[in-house]
């Protein structure tokens, strides 16, 4: 989806385009975030 969205606004120029690919890479990254911090949160629970 990043990868589209980033191609249809590159092509279009269109600003909702762009949004969408900020919010996919954001959220992208707030996923990777999450799986880092699961292991160390079930240590500190224990």
């Amino acid at each position: 989806m990043r990868d589209f969205s980033w191609k249809y606004f590159s092509m279009t120029g269109d600003v909702d385009a762009y949004l969408l690919y900020k919010e996919v890479v954001n959220r992208d990254r707030s996923d990777e975030s999450d799986e880092e911090e699961e292991p160390g949160a079930a240590e500190s629970a224990e």
